[in-house]
């Protein structure tokens, strides 16, 4: 029996079409590109009222995960976090607010997945995690 690798190879393009398919209600779409990034800022922000350099490190790597996927995209997430870093360096806010806004916006993407009725991507991999923002990034790229 082989174990599969930690990492998958799959390119950009499979990963999104995998997410898309439990992502097809316009609703639902809405509810996460509200929330994808609103959960990704609320990480940040929580990991940085704990420890800056943790925070750092971790999001260096999960720039390493998308720059293995697209350029484009590493770039785009890249100076996503960038402003995340930007806007929480003028908010007052502690881990328990983080931690509020992060539930919300969990609360509200099982709500999406509710009306979509096929439960979260991350449910099969947990790597979908790390998709959720590069959809919602693709969404936005295409849109130009």
């Amino acid at each position: 029996m082989s174990r599969q690798p930690k990492i998958s190879k799959r390119t950009l393009e499979q990963w999104l079409s995998e997410y898309a398919v439990s992502h097809q209600n316009l609703i639902n779409k809405k509810i996460h590109w509200l929330c994808v990034p609103t959960i990704f800022v609320s990480l940040l922000g929580m990991g940085m009222s704990l420890s800056v350099w943790f925070t750092l490190v971790l999001s260096a790597l999960v720039l390493l995960f998308y720059i293995r996927l697209s350029t484009p995209l590493f770039l785009a997430m890249g100076l996503f976090i960038l402003i995340c870093l930007s806007v929480m360096a003028s908010m007052s806010w502690g881990f328990k607010a983080w931690a509020a806004v992060f539930v919300v916006a969990w609360i509200g993407q099982f709500i999406g997945h509710k009306i979509e009725g096929k439960k979260p991507s991350f449910f099969e991999d947990l790597q979908f995690l790390l998709i959720g923002p590069a959809w919602v990034a693709n969404s936005l790229m295409q849109r130009r």
